[in-house]
């Protein structure tokens, strides 16, 4: 069941950038601050990426007979990497309170070093950059490779600032965000990879099952944790559609039952259908984007939810 990445790895991968990028549009619109941040557009590319890279990794754990594509994996992680880089570079603009073209290099050193928010984001560096490095010793030796390394580091990755921010102040808001991250992103990167690397209608028919039986207990942790979260961080019911924050948690709240819904229907009809080999692979394929691209687009709200006030 095995397969190298093909001309279609790039194409599937690209139609999640503007997804995101849609899904910082509306977030900001709905802030009514009239522009899109970069942070939050290069925070949506990175999650995006590291949810890709963390569910590639996975692969072996839903079936063991499938392999991730390591070149493809080492090159996502690489462009992961350099998107984490570009986002420490907004991060410490927004903390000196300058814009980034008049960032100091003395200034971001100051940030790098003495601030809990630089600190974070090296560590988040470092586990990109071991993720892509053993990736590509990967691509090289693939019989000797294990993705556990990759697991544990992307793992953390994904995890650090959720576990560092505002939701850190409250009882247990530490693990509530980490599960919350760690459980969309699997979701998310799951289907991803499998949209990468699954090609037949016979292998749609013994994976899909499985992932959906993942899925559901994913997007269940995703919305209980994203609705304790949402609840603790405003002041009361009205702040859904008087606030900019408010009105992103709600948008995101609408698109995950969507979403939820949309997951309950092809498990009565996708996930059966392909399970008796009565779906070919290219229409199991066009269901797995579809549904991924609108999963980019609430990482967008997610991560304008992310840098908002």
């Amino acid at each position: 069941m095995s397969r190298r990445g093909g001309g279609r790895d790039a194409g599937t991968v690209l139609l999640l950038v503007p997804a995101g990028l849609l899904g910082v549009v509306l977030a900001w619109a709905l802030t009514a601050q009239g522009a899109a941040s970069a942070e939050a557009a290069a925070r949506t590319l990175a999650d995006c990426l590291g949810a890709t890279v963390l569910g590639l990794a996975a692969l072996p754990r839903l079936h063991e007979r499938l392999d991730p594509p390591w070149r493809a994996l080492s090159a996502l992680a690489g462009i992961w990497c350099a998107t984490e880089a570009a986002v420490l570079v907004f991060d410490a603009a927004e903390v000196v309170g300058v814009p980034v073209r008049r960032l100091s290099a003395g200034q971001f050193g100051t940030f790098l070093t003495d601030i809990s928010g630089g600190q974070i984001g090296i560590a988040v560096l470092v586990g990109t950059a071991v993720v892509a490095g053993y990736a590509a010793l990967a691509y090289r030796r693939p019989e000797t490779a294990s993705t556990d390394l990759v697991l544990v580091f992307a793992a953390v990755a994904l995890a650090l600032r959720p576990i560092t921010g505002h939701m850190s102040q409250q009882p247990f808001g530490s693990v509530l965000a980490a599960v919350h991250a760690l459980a969309a992103a699997t979701w998310f990167g799951l289907l991803v990879a499998l949209a990468l690397v699954v090609r037949t209608r016979g292998e749609w028919a013994v994976v899909l099952p499985r992932y959906s039986a993942v899925a559901l207990p994913l997007a269940g942790a995703v919305a209980v944790t994203g609705v304790v979260n949402g609840l603790v961080r405003i002041d009361g019911l009205g702040a859904l559609v008087s606030t900019g924050y408010g009105r992103i948690l709600l948008a995101k709240a609408v698109l995950l039952l969507g979403l939820l819904a949309l997951g309950w229907w092809w498990r009565r009809t996708w996930v059966r259908r392909a399970a008796d080999h009565r779906m070919t692979a290219e229409s199991s394929l066009r269901r797995a984007v579809f549904e991924v691209v609108v999963l980019a687009f609430v990482f967008g709200l997610a991560a304008t939810l992310a840098v908002t006030a």
